[in-house]
């Protein structure tokens, strides 16, 4: 018996079935995989060394889209930063139960560290002490990664009910329908974040 003119196994197709299970169940497990592929666990490991590799082409699939602006010293480094920032979240939006795993692994991704390093060189050219930009990218990590999550939080965040006084309610009186809540508040934080730092 011939070889199948498709391999059966791919680093892409293992990556396609982790992530079809990790946005039905928040997770995956390698024998999971295995089986999503009609596989035996053990072919995993001719395309891939192990979980961790699997968690690293997700995160390479998350940040695929992530498109940073052409290098211009002249350009204002909060413009840079803030379109680093807007295609970075839509980037993570579009699979909001993979963040979750993703922060618990270090990270070893092509895509994210050259997105790491524009951050880095952009807020060093501005001034940045290496402190100063540590502090400032893992700040812009938790605002980005929050707000993608928050593109997926249902159309009604908080329950109507005896808990909700009344200077809540009006707030929430005020919120448009999503999307557009969840990017007005992107837009609104963003603002806040760059003129804080």
């Amino acid at each position: 018996m011939g070889r199948p003119r498709t391999p059966l196994l791919s680093s892409d197709r293992i990556c396609e079935a982790a992530l079809q299970l990790v946005t039905a169940t928040g997770g995956f497990t390698i024998p999971a995989v295995a089986r999503t592929l009609g596989v035996r666990p053990s072919s995993l490991y001719n395309h891939v060394a192990g979980r961790d590799d699997i968690v690293e082409l997700l995160r390479e699939r998350a940040m695929s889209e992530v498109t940073l602006p052409a290098v211009d010293p002249e350009r204002p480094w909060r413009e840079v930063v803030a379109d680093i920032l807007r295609s970075y979240r839509h980037s993570y939006a579009r699979y909001p139960r993979l963040i979750p795993l993703l922060t618990a692994h270090a990270v070893n991704s092509p895509h994210a560290f050259t997105m790491y390093n524009a951050l880095a060189t952009t807020l060093s050219r501005a001034g940045f002490s290496p402190e100063d930009t540590l502090r400032a990218i893992t700040l812009m990590d938790c605002f980005v990664l929050g707000s993608a999550l928050d593109v997926a939080a249902p159309d009604e965040p908080w329950h109507s009910g005896a808990e909700v006084g009344p200077e809540l309610a009006a707030a929430l009186a005020t919120g448009a329908e999503k999307p557009e809540r969840a990017d007005d508040a992107f837009e609104y934080g963003l603002a806040v974040l760059l003129r804080g730092l």
